[in-house]
């Protein structure tokens, strides 16, 4: 809903995570292009269904295509799935795909699990060596 409000991804309470473990590891939000998978928000903030992911595609991979990024941090299972049809982040966090997709872990979900926050600031640090 933040995200809704302000037009910006990331606004609200995982959002604020992710500009503190950006900071932690070395990143100024500033200085990144941070955008969704999906560019509006699902009812009821839903985990968006397949479809809509796929009718979100092509605005992504043209953003892709301006922003023109060297390294890229898919955050969660829909980012990851979208983008490398992998499932899983427990599996494939801190992976390096294709060159230059690093898979890690959703603010939400460190939001949830206080216990992922060093292993998501260490995934980031790996994404600013790239």
């Amino acid at each position: 809903m933040q995200e809704d409000r302000s037009g910006r991804p990331f606004a609200g309470r995982a959002g604020r995570l992710l500009t503190l473990a950006l900071a932690e590891a070395g990143i100024d939000r500033d200085q990144v292009f941070i955008t969704s998978i999906i560019k509006c928000r699902p009812p009821k903030n839903r985990k968006p269904k397949k479809g809509e992911v796929k009718t979100c595609q092509p605005y992504l991979q043209a953003q892709m295509e301006l922003v023109k990024p060297r390294a890229v941090g898919l955050m969660g299972n829909v980012a990851t799935n979208a983008i490398l049809g992998l499932e899983g982040v427990t599996n494939h966090h801190g992976q390096l795909h294709q060159g230059r997709f690093l898979v890690t872990f959703h603010p939400a979900a460190v939001l949830r699990n206080k216990n992922l926050m060093e292993i998501f600031i260490a995934d980031l640090r790996r994404l600013e060596d790239l």
